[in-house]
């Protein structure tokens, strides 16, 4: 499926890192900001399809695209001429300021792909975080409330807002507060943790009786949801508890805003996971895979909630910048050509059967989750349900060594989560996953 120029290879052919990204490595501790991370300390020359190849010439199998950005590939030729051409063209204006058309195009697009036949609006911004912030402004704005609710293993972003709802504190919380205020966690469905009789539509009356409560339905502004849950560790709640949150907020006067940052844009085998069970969002924030790798998000929503702010609350100098809403369009329009929706439940049905063998075979891989092309191993020690994030990071590691990039996730640091393009070729795909059950061996 890929059509990029890079050879579709697994190859290692120095240690990792080479001595090229060792010397890059020195270069960067003396110029970036130590609290500035990365998981794989190899510096990038060329990435497209499949693979990433680093300045030592070692091409790595992706497993990660970037955070679930580059689902269409890292160098994917509609993204790459649109952007060529608008380049050529301007750069920025600022749409605030005199607009053009790319971004109209963009909020077309939202309109007719997100959930919903409602009539929709969409404001364009930077990042996921942007997104979310500028989704709990709308909702006071167009509700007159304040409250916001939030859940377990959230995560929304690194702002001041965004890290009061995200759960994690370290590292993304730890040392940088007091945060905003009017921020609410309710329980989530964790099925793994929780017992097998907890439906989700109990687990749903469970938060909604924390919310009514202690917070007061009168007083919630919104609820603010990943309808699979990212950073927390590809978690996925029950079937029923999304719809029941959805009903509750109907009848509360809440907003329900779906955080598919990470979720959107045809990763989890829909356009957008909240369609699995049918819910229309009253917000959707979306960024990550919007604009096959330039920095764009958006926040998508029904008219009379995204027209309740006034003229000039919403905006920023970058948001929607005609070059990233170029990248969007292209990206857009291949995701619909080569139907990459469908191309995810492909890639989601062959990891979750070699990861079914995988657990079977291991008695640290406690679950095994997640839809599309957004699947997860959580190990725990053997025997019961302790997380063990030493594995996952021993597992992590051996990967990496062998040509193959995967991420860590999850509160506890234990789940392994896999993000393959979803242009990724079936046999580099498979390769993966021969490197991924090696690494679990070695263990």
């Amino acid at each position: 499926m890929s059509r990029s120029s890079l050879p579709q290879e697994r190859r290692i052919v120095t240690a990792v890192p080479g001595p090229k990204s060792d010397a890059l490595t020195a270069r960067r501790r003396a110029a970036v900001a130590s609290g500035v991370g990365s998981t794989l300390p190899v510096f990038v020359e060329r990435a497209g399809g499949g693979v990433i190849v680093d300045v030592d010439g070692n091409s790595f199998i992706d497993f990660g695209s970037g955070i679930a950005v580059t689902g269409v590939g890292n160098s994917a030729e509609p993204v790459v001429a649109n952007v060529r051409e608008q380049v050529g063209a301007f750069t920025h204006t600022c749409f605030m300021v005199t607009p053009y058309e790319g971004y109209v195009a963009v909020c077309e697009e939202l309109a007719a792909l997100v959930p919903g036949t409602h009539e929709k609006r969409s404001a364009l911004f930077n990042s996921g975080a942007e997104a979310v912030e500028n989704a709990v402004k709308i909702a006071r704005a167009a509700t007159g409330r304040n409250a916001v609710v939030v859940f377990d293993h959230a995560y929304h972003g690194r702002t001041n807002l965004t890290m009061a709802m995200t759960a994690k504190n370290a590292p993304y919380k730890q040392g940088f507060g007091p945060f905003a205020g009017e921020v609410y966690r309710a329980p989530l469905s964790y099925p793994y943790r929780e017992p097998a009789e907890i439906t989700g539509k109990d687990a749903a009356e469970r938060a909604i009786g924390l919310v009514e409560s202690q917070v007061g339905a009168g007083n919630v502004a919104c609820v603010v949801i990943e309808p699979i849950q990212g950073e927390g560790g590809f978690i996925e709640p029950a079937t029923g508890f999304l719809p029941r949150l959805a009903e509750w907020c109907r009848a509360s006067g809440a907003v329900f805003v779906a955080d598919e940052i990470q979720t959107g844009f045809c990763r989890t085998g829909d356009w957008f996971a909240s369609e699995h069970e049918g819910v229309v969002p009253d917000l959707v924030t979306t960024a990550k895979g919007i604009a096959g790798g330039l920095p764009l998000a958006a926040v998508t929503g029904r008219a009379e909630l995204m027209d309740a702010v006034r003229e000039g609350g919403l905006g920023g100098t970058y948001g929607g910048n005609p070059v990233a809403c170029a990248a969007a369009l292209g990206a857009i329009g291949l995701m619909r050509q080569e139907r990459l929706a469908e191309r995810a439940r492909g890639i989601g049905a062959t990891m979750l059967a070699a990861l079914g063998d995988l657990r079977r075979a291991h008695a640290f891989v406690g679950d095994i989750r997640g839809r599309g092309a957004m699947i997860a191993a959580e190990l725990v020690k053997p025997g019961g349900k302790e997380p063990d994030a030493e594995a996952a990071k021993r597992i992590a590691a051996s990967c990496h060594r062998e040509g193959l990039l995967v991420l860590t996730a999850g509160t506890y640091g234990n789940v392994l989560r896999f993000l393959p393009p979803l242009v990724m070729p079936d046999h580099l795909l498979r390769e993966g996953i021969d490197v991924l059950a090696q690494a679990f061996a070695k263990l």
